[in-house]
């Protein structure tokens, strides 16, 4: 894996530089007791995570004949927002920007974030210097990030073949395909190693595994 060919790096950010599984794992936990369903082990939520998170919601085990997704996923990202900052970088995170960054490597993010959050959170880290777009929704309920991936190769102005993303969903892998990127991907995030195999790409377990291998 040569990170030296590609001229611009697509992060996703939850999962991905952000590694925030187990919060997300302990706060869906939460909003799934508060109402007697079953408990998610993390190896049951990577099974069942997809986006758009409304699926995932739905095979967790929640109706929305009963109460509308709306409701539940703003319950769980009030909670989100009150804690995130109990999680942090992904290990290797800085390496991998500082190693890029002394490339020349250009970088961006790109997520299913929204966007006034994700700007908060990328400065309280103070890594906004590494990038040069931060690309989230303008809503707090994580559907697709294919039109922002269009958007988003446009402004780059490398070439989709020069363009690597990296990410930790099938769905990352759907944005790179859409935008005609290339694209790898990291099991340590929120869906299994099995799921994001069936992709095709190469999958690392984290992103030291990335770097040892470039």
């Amino acid at each position: 894996m040569r990170l030296e060919e590609y001229e611009h790096i697509i992060w996703d950010w939850n999962g991905t530089l952000f590694d925030d599984v187990d919060l997300c794992v302990n706060i869906i936990n939460g909003v799934l007791k508060r109402r007697g369903l079953p408990q998610l082990t993390v190896e049951k939520y990577k099974s069942i995570f997809t986006i758009p998170v409304e699926n995932y919601y739905i095979a967790a085990g929640f109706d929305f004949s009963v109460e509308p997704f709306e409701k539940v996923g703003k319950e769980w990202m009030d909670e989100y927002e009150e804690r995130k900052l109990e999680s942090g970088l992904s290990k290797g995170a800085m390496e991998m920007l500082n190693y890029l960054k002394g490339k020349g490597i250009k970088q961006s993010i790109l997520s299913a974030y929204k966007q006034d959050t994700l700007n908060a959170v990328v400065d309280h880290f103070g890594i906004r210097e590494y990038f040069e777009f931060i690309i989230g929704l303008n809503h707090i309920y994580a559907t697709s990030k294919i039109d922002l991936g269009r958007e988003l190769i446009k402004k780059i102005g490398a070439s989709p073949e020069k363009t690597l993303l990296i990410g930790d969903t099938v769905h990352d892998f759907e944005v790179a395909n859409e935008i005609g990127a290339r694209c790898v991907l990291l099991a340590g995030g929120h869906q299994s190693r099995e799921k994001l195999s069936r992709c095709g790409v190469p999958v690392f377990n984290s992103l030291t595994d990335l770097m040892n291998n470039r």
